[in-house]
Order: C-alpha cells, then sequence, then structure tokens
C-alpha cells in the first residue's frame, strides 16, 4: 500500500494534460502511474486530452487536443520538412492555439486545479498549437508546473527540417523560472542543459515491482493454443508496436538463426502510425527466412473481451507468462517500458544495447542478452543456452528482479514525486 502523506501535508488538485490518454502507449501507461501513486498519497487526479480513457467525473475531453484531430493534422503537415511556413499557416497556428487556451483555462477552473503535469506535449512538437497554448498558459497563470517530458524534438529525425523553430524555441520546452521539468533518461537531462539551460530531474519509467506479476490463471491459460502454439515451443516474445525504431528486423533474424522449428516469434503490437512500410518490409524478411511469426494485435487489447467474431481478447499482462524469451532490439527508445515488463515478469531479454539503455540501465548490473547493432554469433549461442536452460532463466530472473525493485519501482517514483511537489510547494506542502 502507498504511504499516506506526511502529517502536516496538504492534498493537491492535480491536472494532467496531453494529446491523448488512451491505449498502451509509454505516455498513456507512465502518466497513470505518477496518477496511481499520487492518488495513493492522498492528492487527486484529473485527466485533460484529445483522446480519453479516465473516469467522467474527472476528466475534460477537448477534441481539438489529439493531435490526429483534422484540424491539427492540416496544419502539422505544413509545418515539418519544410524549411518556412507561409503567413497563412502562421494565423492557423495562432486561431487554433487561442481556442485550445480556452480550453485549458475551462480544465482548470472545472477541477479548481493546482498543480499542473504537462505530459509530453512541452517536448515533442506532434501537436504545435497545444504546446504553445500550454506555455501560455503557464506563462499567465501561477499554477505550479510539472512538465514530464518524455520524447525531445531533437530525438527525431522527422522534425529536424522545419518552418517552426521560433515556436520551438518558445514552447519545446518553455524556459520559467520555478517550473519543474522531469526527463525519463540522463541523456535528456544533459541535452536539455546543453541545448536550453534548463535543469530537469530524472524519474525513469516505473513498474509496480512492490507487487508481484499475475501468472497464468484460468482466463489466459490457452493462450498458446489460442494463437496456434504447441507447449513446447519456445513463445519469442516482440512486446513492441511494429515501428522501424524497434529494430524488429534483428528478432526475425534471431529466429532464423536458432534454426530450431520450436523457435516461435510472437509479436503482440500492430504498427504503429509511421505508416506501412516498415511492415512491409518485415512480411518480406519473414518469407526469405521461413520462420514462423504470429502477429496477434488483434487477439491483445487493453483489457479482456472478446472479438467481434466471438474469440478472445487477452491483455499484454495475459502474454508475458506465457513467453519464454523477449526481444528488444530497439535502434533507440527514450527509456524502455517493455524492457521493464520482460524484467517484472522474470522473462530473459535480448536487448539492442541503445544509447538511453547503455548510459541509464546497463550499469545496474541486469543479466541480459546484448547484442551492439550486430547479431553475432555469440549473440544466438547464448539465446540458445538461455532457452535450453531453465536453470539459468530462474538465476537471472531473481537478480533482475530485485535491481527492478531497487531502481524502477513504484517506492522510487514516489520519493522522487515527493521531492518535486516538496520543491514547488515547500516541505510542508
Amino acid at each position: 500500500m502507498n504511504p499516506p502523506l506526511p502529517s502536516g501535508s496538504n492534498p493537491k488538485r492535480i491536472g494532467f494534460i496531453s494529446t491523448r490518454f488512451h491505449g498502451t502507449d509509454g505516455v498513456t501507461l507512465e502518466a497513470r502511474k505518477w496518477a496511481q501513486i499520487l492518488e495513493g498519497m492522498g492528492h487527486s487526479c484529473y485527466w485533460m486530452a484529445g483522446l480519453l480513457d479516465a473516469p467522467p467525473e474527472r476528466s475534460y475531453a477537448a477534441p481539438l487536443a489529439f493531435f490526429n484531430h483534422p484540424e491539427i493534422a492540416a496544419v502539422q503537415s505544413q509545418l515539418f520538412g519544410v524549411a518556412f511556413r507561409s503567413r497563412a499557416v502562421t494565423n492557423e497556428i495562432q486561431a487554433l492555439k487561442e481556442r485550445l487556451k480556452d480550453e485549458l483555462y475551462h480544465f482548470i477552473r472545472k477541477f479548481n486545479l493546482e498543480v499542473l503535469i504537462p505530459e509530453n506535449i512541452l517536448a515533442i512538437p506532434m501537436h504545435v498549437p497545444l504546446g504553445l497554448a500550454m506555455t501560455e498558459v503557464i506563462a499567465e497563470t501561477t499554477i505550479p508546473v510539472i512538465a514530464h517530458h518524455h520524447d525531445f524534438a531533437w530525438e527525431r529525425e522527422r522534425f529536424t527540417l522545419n518552418g517552426v523553430n521560433d515556436y520551438l524555441a518558445a514552447a519545446f520546452p518553455p524556459a520559467f523560472f520555478g517550473m519543474d521539468h522531469v526527463v525519463i533518461n540522463s541523456m535528456a537531462q544533459k541535452e536539455l542543459a546543453r541545448r536550453l539551460g534548463i535543469p530537469s530531474h530524472i524519474i525513469p519509467n516505473i513498474v509496480e515491482f512492490e507487487v508481484k506479476p499475475p501468472g497464468i490463471d484460468t482466463y489466459n491459460a490457452d493462450l498458446r493454443t489460442e494463437i496456434g502454439l504447441r507447449e513446447d515451443d519456445w513463445f519469442i516474445l516482440q512486446p513492441t508496436r511494429v515501428v522501424a525504431r524497434k529494430g524488429i528486423e534483428h528478432a526475425i533474424d534471431l529466429v532464423r538463426r536458432l534454426n530450431d522449428p520450436r523457435a516461435k516469434l510472437v509479436i503482440s503490437h500492430p504498427a504503429g502510425d509511421e505508416g506501412s512500410a516498415y511492415l512491409a518490409m518485415l512480411q518480406d524478411r519473414i518469407a526469405d527466412a521461413r520462420i514462423d511469426v504470429r502477429f496477434i494485435a488483434d487477439r491483445v487489447g487493453e483489457t479482456r473481451g472478446v472479438t467481434p467474431d466471438g474469440r478472445k481478447i487477452y491483455t499484454l499482462f495475459d502474454v508475458y507468462p506465457h513467453a519464454d524469451l523477449v526481444t528488444y532490439p530497439s535502434l533507440y527508445e527514450g527509456f524502455g517500458n517493455a524492457f521493464l515488463e520482460a524484467i517484472y515478469f522474470g522473462k530473459p531479454v535480448v536487448v539492442n544495447t541503445y544509447a538511453v539503455y547503455a548510459r541509464d540501465i546497463d550499469p545496474l548490473g541486469f543479466k541480459i542478452i546484448e547484442m551492439n547493432q550486430l547479431l553475432t554469433r555469440e549473440v544466438v549461442e547464448q539465446t540458445r543456452e538461455v532457452l535450453q536452460d531453465p536453470a539459468l532463466r530462474s538465476d537471472w530472473a531473481g537478480t533482475n528482479y530485485a535491481l527492478g525493485l531497487k531502481y524502477f519501482s513504484y517506492t522510487v517514483a514516489r520519493r522522487k514525486l515527493s521531492s518535486r511537489l516538496a520543491n514547488l510547494f515547500g516541505e510542508g506542502a
């Protein structure tokens, strides 16, 4: 259980703001975890977004805040991949910004908010008018802000050429005195300081290691059968969206080189919002490799349920207990939710040593199969050894779980969030 607020502390009314709080994207998941922790401390949390899946009595839906709203998508399409913008585009951005400011003020007044937590909208310019609106509302009010930054514009190549550098400098993120900035890794912290002179604090992504993971039960016991796997198959799970930065071609090549009919790759998530070219390339790779790959996104949802044709829908936490190995060959990650989830469920992981992993996670001592951009013979043989040795998998699982509890648990985040609130309101807040 979460500890109550310290004696003399005052519960706060906290508003989370983003383009969406819906589904299983990293921003939504981490925001929900923060809210769970804050509510356990006695605070009240409220939600504003364009796409929402939150209790109606604590939510404020503002459709224009969604990055895929037609008006927003239309203007965003004219901002990146170009070197300038027209006056008409500027006027459209400003008009949208004003409408969004009205929505933000309505949200603040409706729930009498005392703290705002903008989730990534002041970091990555997926919705430029919303970032500008949020920045101006912060400038115009005295409401304390903890800005939670997951991805910055300079971390994504597609934002490099743009016609809105003035807006990026002003609002992604803004540099206000007294505004608290939180990032999820040390590289982001260093770059934010180097580029903009803005100090920040690190709160990494987390999993509730304090609670033992769910296992196989009467509902999910048939999952292997339902997706066509035998009990003696090697269930190799790729628990990510199908987007290019996830490096799924390495997982395909790993299964090919294992050269064992028991090795089956299972991809749990659908393609992302970055087009279909990458999926088509993977399908060609699979055909060339002649391996068994199961795409099960149509059977995995946020909650258990039933498909239109009457088949079970499982959650990702129903899938993990069945896996024998998790592949996480990402080329880039802001942190690595799937890595933490694999550790939480006691599964061995093959990790491509992306920069944040190398700097923030690897030094902590996790027992992992590591590849450094190249799928070497040693990586393949180590994977084969782990798959064939249950005792080794068990030993790794115990070590890794203890490290997860120490460094990436709710207890860690609770302590850090308490410090952020104390920084804004004083120790007695």
